[in-house]
């Protein structure tokens, strides 16, 4: 009896260490199960969350701190996107960022697709800050002067004067003394034939007047504007070299273009409609460039004490945008009659540029 006692007990405390093993396999399981499940599930929440954080982007008309109603680029698309997904490097190169796909998306420096190549004093500046305004454009702030002065640096260096751009954007620089500078247009054309190139023309006379404010503002005891402009004042023989008028020769220069480009990559842009109606204005150049019309005529008002357009107040802003103060500013007061003389020796050449053009600008 006692020994049956015995092995009952030896048998019962087997059972008991079998069924302790089998609970503690069955708890491990239990608890990786568990864990898998957890860490599933909090992955997928991870990526709706990452997600849900890459929207598309919003245009808000509004730079933080710029003071300008600024749509936003995509430059500032990508900053955001690397933000929310983290930044990387593709095949060690630096500078490239993805998004949480891991698609690459990298903003470059390459060679402007269009350009403003004049006139001076035709509202060029104007322009070129207008369409800044486009989330589409990316423009040099500065004149890069790299057709005209500095061709000697080489593409390379030109390159490395651009803004950085996306893919879809447009490159652009304004240099008006490309317009008529001789070997120019040739340049151009040996970097790409097929860059579009914008002119914003003025009537020539208010243009010259224009031109010689500028220079007297620099060089206040330069001569009058009558004795540069004539070369004899009695008989009214006007010196056509004298670069503020020399400029205003539109269908001259205009013709050593064309030898080079077709008219069609040519766009005119009228310096006085840019200010009476610069929204018509910008319309026609987005359309030429072949981008989305974004600038319409509520980024504008006319501003009556500059006589020039401003870009409205911008939200979050105490004033609105305007030019610099050499915009819109009062001309020097010139003699009606050199005046008038000179309207009479450009009459012949505004003729002949309408037809070169097929548009008539009213120039009187």
């Amino acid at each position: 009896m006692a020994t049956f006692h015995h092995q009952h007990h030896h048998y019962l405390s087997v059972d008991l260490r079998q069924l302790f093993h089998r609970l503690t396999i069955a708890s491990s399981l239990s608890i990786l199960c568990f864990s898998l499940v957890y860490l599933l599930t909090g992955c997928y929440e991870s990526e709706l969350t990452e997600n849900a954080g890459i929207k598309a982007p919003t245009r808000t008309f509004l730079v933080s701190g710029s003071g300008w109603p600024y749509e936003r680029n995509r430059a500032s698309i990508v900053k955001d996107i690397a933000t929310t997904a983290g930044k990387r490097e593709f095949n060690g190169r630096p500078g490239l960022e993805a998004n949480s796909s891991g698609k690459e998306l990298s903003a470059t420096r390459r060679l402007p697709q269009a350009l403003i190549i004049g006139v001076k004093k035709g509202g060029t500046r104007a322009l070129l800050e207008f369409l800044r305004l486009h989330p589409d454009v990316r423009a040099v702030g500065s004149e890069p002067h790299f057709f005209d002065r500095h061709y000697s640096r080489g593409l390379d260096w030109y390159r490395s004067m651009m803004p950085k751009a996306l893919d879809g954007q447009i490159v652009m620089e304004k240099t008006p003394r490309y317009f008529v500078t001789y070997e120019t247009p040739a340049r151009v054309h040996a970097m790409s034939q097929d860059v579009k190139l914008i002119v914003v023309v003025r009537d020539p006379v208010s243009r010259a007047i224009s031109d010689y404010t500028q220079i007297i503002s620099k060089t206040p005891d330069i001569a009058p504007f009558e004795s540069l402009a004539f070369k004899n004042c009695t008989t009214g023989q006007i010196d056509s070299l004298w670069s503020p008028l020399w400029i205003g020769l539109y269908a001259q220069h205009l013709e050593h273009w064309l030898s080079w480009f077709p008219k069609t990559q040519i766009h005119l842009v009228s310096g006085e409609k840019l200010i009476s109606d610069p929204a018509q204005e910008l319309g026609k150049v987005q359309d030429f460039l072949g981008v989305e019309k974004i600038v319409t005529d509520k980024h504008f008002y006319f501003n009556k004490t500059k006589g020039f357009p401003c870009l409205k107040k911008p939200e979050g802003s105490s004033k609105p945008h305007c030019l610099g103060k050499t915009k819109g500013r009062t001309h020097a007061s010139i003699n009606p009659e050199a005046m008038q003389r000179l309207r009479v020796f450009y009459k012949p050449h505004n003729q002949r540029f309408y037809q070169m053009v097929g548009q008539d600008f009213g120039w009187q």
